[in-house]
C-alpha cells in the first residue's frame, strides 16, 4: 500500500468524531475517505457536517468500495460480527468498536475471517494504547507490590438512558457488554492471565438485560480477582484499578481516559507512599496510530481479534453465571 490508509466508516454513530475523526486530523497516515449509514440522506449529513468526501449509498457498497483500504464499525453490537466479517472478506482492515462482538462464538468467526483475509483486525480498547496501560503492568511485573493476591477493576459510569441501545437486550445490550468489558479488558491485562469466573451478582433493567454486575474471579496460580461494572446504579461513578500484594499495593484512578481528567497511580509499600501521573497523548489518537501502524508498517498490537475472542469469553463466562442469555443468541 503507498500513501495514506483510506478509512470508510459504517454508521453515522455519535462516538465517529471523538474515536475517528478527530484523531485522524493528527495522524497523518490515515483519511476518513467515506462513510454509510441506514439511511443515506444522515450518512450525507454527517458527511458534510464532518468535511468526509465519500458517502456510500449502502453499508454493502462502502466494504466493497475499492478505493477503500480499512473500515471502521461502530455499528451496534448485534451487527459487529456481520459487518466486521463481510469487511474481512472484501479484502478491507478492520477496526471494530468494543465489545468485539456479541459472543466468543462470533469472536472467533471474526478472527478466522481475518486470518483467511490476511487482514488485520484489531478491537478499539483505546486505553490500552495510552502509555499508562504499559505503566501499570510494569509495576506488577517489578516485584515492588511482592506476589500479587488480588486484582479488583471497577467500570462504573451513569449512562440512565431509557431506549437506549445499551438496554436493549436484541442489540447486545448491558453493562457487561458496554462497562463491563473494558473492566474484563483491564483485568486480564493487569493479571497477564485468563481468570476464571465464580460468583456473579446482577442487577436488571428490564429482563435478561443487566445494569449492574459484580462478579468474583480466580486465576489458576491462586490469585483473585473482582470485577464491577455498571451503566446505572447507585454508585454513579467508579473508574479505578487496584492491585494488592503481599508488601504493597497500587490503585490506578481514571486508567481508561488517562488524558481527559488526570490519572493517578499510587503505591503503597513498605517504603512508603507515593503518586505519579502518566502523560501520554489522547488515547484514541493513540489507537489509531497504532491501527496504522499494523495495517502500514506490520506492527503488533495489543488487542488484536485473538485477543477479543478470549475477552468475549469471560463476557459469556459472567452471562452464564448470572444466569442470564449470552448476548446475540
Amino acid at each position: 500500500m503507498s500513501g495514506k490508509l483510506r478509512i470508510g466508516v459504517l454508521g453515522a454513530a455519535r462516538i465517529v468524531p471523538t474515536a475517528l475523526l478527530a484523531p485522524a486530523r493528527v495522524v497523518e497516515d490515515v483519511e476518513i475517505a467515506s462513510i454509510a449509514a441506514r439511511d443515506p440522506e444522515r450518512a450525507r449529513r454527517f458527511a458534510r457536517r464532518h468535511g468526509i468526501a465519500g458517502v456510500a449509498e449502502s453499508y454493502e457498497a462502502l466494504v466493497s468500495d475499492p478505493s477503500l483500504h480499512a473500515i471502521y464499525n461502530p455499528l451496534p453490537n448485534t451487527l459487529h460480527a456481520l459487518w466486521s466479517i463481510r469487511a474481512l472478506e472484501a479484502g478491507k482492515h478492520l477496526l471494530c468498536e468494543k465489545p468485539f462482538t456479541s459472543n466468543e462464538a462470533e469472536a472467533r468467526l471474526v478472527a478466522d475471517a481475518a486470518k483467511r483475509s490476511g487482514r488485520v483486525a484489531m478491537e478499539a480498547f483505546h486505553w490500552r494504547y495510552h502509555p499508562l496501560a504499559d505503566r501499570m503492568r510494569a509495576v506488577v511485573a517489578s516485584g515492588e507490590l511482592g506476589r500479587v493476591k488480588r486484582i479488583e477493576r471497577a467500570m462504573c459510569v451513569p449512562l440512565p438512558l431509557p431506549g437506549n441501545i445499551r438496554y436493549r437486550l436484541e442489540l447486545g445490550g448491558g453493562a457487561a457488554m458496554d462497562t463491563g468489558c473494558y473492566a474484563v479488558s483491564m483485568m486480564r491485562h493487569l493479571a497477564s492471565a485468563e481468570p476464571r469466573v465464580g460468583r456473579v451478582e446482577v442487577r436488571l433493567s428490564s429482563p435478561d438485560v443487566d445494569r449492574w454486575m459484580r462478579a468474583e474471579v480466580a486465576f489458576d496460580d491462586g490469585r483473585t480477582g473482582r470485577v464491577i461494572c455498571s451503566i446505572f446504579s447507585a454508585t454513579l461513578l467508579s473508574i479505578r484499578a487496584r492491585v494488592e500484594g503481599e508488601d504493597g499495593t497500587m490503585d490506578v484512578l481514571n486508567p481508561i481516559a488517562p488524558h481527559v481528567v488526570t490519572n493517578r497511580l499510587t503505591l503503597t509499600t513498605k517504603s512508603g507512599r507515593r503518586s505519579e501521573k502518566v502523560p501520554g497523548e489522547p488515547t484514541y489518537t493513540g489507537q489509531l496510530r497504532a491501527f496504522a501502524g499494523a495495517v502500514l508498517r506490520g506492527e503488533p498490537v495489543p488487542t488484536d481479534a485473538e485477543d477479543a475472542v478470549k475477552n468475549m469469553r469471560v463476557i459469556d463466562d459472567l452471562y452464564r453465571g448470572a444466569g442470564l442469555p449470552l448476548r446475540g443468541t
